[in-house]
Order: C-alpha cells, then structure tokens, then sequence
C-alpha cells in the first residue's frame, strides 16, 4: 500500500485532527494534524509502543513526565506503559507521522483525540 501524506492532511479548529492512513494486524499509522495551541493530553497505553515523527513544525512532547522539543526530521518513542502527549506551543502547524503497535483493538480512545488550547 502506498500513502501519499499530503492527499490526507486537514486541520480541525476545534481539536487536534487525527487521521488513520493504514492499519494492519500488528501495526496502526495515524498522521497528527496539529494546529497552533492544540493539543493530546498526556495518557498511557499499556500493552501498545507509540513512536512520533514530526514531519514538519515542531512541539512540546512529554514523555515519562519530561518534556522534550521535537522538531521537524526528530522522533520521540513511547514505550509501553510510558505517560506520553504533545503540544503546539509554536506559531506553524505541526504534522506528526504516529505508529501504534499494536493497534487498538477498537480505534482511538477519547484521549488521544486531543483538543485546544490547554
């Protein structure tokens, strides 16, 4: 299967949008759309690895109750039972390629569904 990230990016103004480019048995792929003060409040999953890849912009990350900026060409892996989030503190939209594994058993939880402005 072949994606081509830009046919499938669209902003939401009332909360981060989180769109599902693919998912397998073993594997989820999401792209993060998120605009300037949005945001996923810091959760945790307990039996799924969450990796971020910011494709483009940059973020305030928490993870394992420390933040981190993560920019454009940087990843940041959530491993298992780690707390995990993320936040547009910046002026550009951000983009963030997500890998679940393995995915959820029935789509997206309320908390990964972000918002605005904290």
């Amino acid at each position: 299967m072949k994606i081509r990230i830009e046919d499938h990016v669209k902003f939401d103004g009332a909360r981060m949008a989180k769109i599902a480019l693919a998912t397998t048995d073993r594997a989820q792929l999401d792209l993060y759309c998120v605009a300037p003060g949005q945001y996923q409040k810091p959760h945790t999953h307990g039996d799924q690895d969450k990796i971020y890849y910011v494709l483009e912009g940059a973020g305030r990350f928490s993870l394992g109750g420390k933040e981190e900026r993560v920019a454009a060409g940087e990843a940041l892996v959530a491993a298992a039972g780690v707390e995990h989030g993320l936040f547009n503190d910046g002026a550009d939209p951000l983009l963030v390629l997500v890998v679940v594994t393995p995915p959820p058993p029935h789509g997206a939880s309320s908390h990964d569904k972000g918002g605005a402005k904290p």
